[in-house]
């Protein structure tokens, strides 16, 4: 009976908690989730979420210390990581959608300098051609210029929000500690 009572003293209840994050944030995840208390028991390539998505899977005691603090904390850094996430779309979303309107654009010219030729019009498909051209080649230089003015701009509000990750991730550590 000893024995027995002994065993269940060395019982160690889990919680667990799956998380699906973009590939590059794989070890932001996996390092500060162990801040909170969470243990990495495995990962592997998500098939449902999407080619560039990783699964991890996490654990940890559920009668750790501090509980309510720090899932309080936990939720204070997804919202950052998420915020991350959307800013780091931000930097080339713009640019192309730019391009592409851009780039519809010079082809339906080239649309209208074709039929202008088949018409037998060849002084306007001609004219219809130049900003054809145009509007093909022109998209490539634009993205590449609103995306490098967008990084630019979004990359201290990047830094921020890992700045406060950091910060979360220290008070959650000093509440296991």
């Amino acid at each position: 009976m000893e024995e027995t009572q002994r065993a269940s003293s060395n019982f160690v209840g889990y919680e667990y908690k799956d998380v699906t994050v973009v590939h590059g944030m794989e070890a932001l995840w996996t390092d500060s989730m162990a801040g909170f208390g969470w243990a990495l028991e495995g990962s592997s390539t998500s098939l449902t979420q999407g080619i560039n998505t990783v699964n991890l899977k996490f654990k940890r005691d559920r009668k750790i210390r501090n509980k309510a603090e720090l899932t309080r904390l936990q939720r204070q850094f997804e919202a950052c990581v998420r915020e991350i996430e959307v800013l780091e779309k931000t930097k080339t979303l713009g640019a192309s959608v730019f391009a592409y309107v851009f780039g519809i654009v010079g082809t339906a010219f080239m649309a209208g300098s074709v039929f202008s030729y088949i018409g037998g019009i060849l002084p306007l498909s001609i004219v219809l051609a130049i900003p054809a051209f145009i509007g093909w080649i022109l998209p490539y230089f634009s993205y590449v210029k609103i995306s490098n003015k967008k990084t630019a701009s979004v990359t201290p509000l990047i830094d921020q929000q890992y700045d406060l990750i950091y910060e979360t991730c220290e008070k959650a550590s000093k509440l296991l500690n």
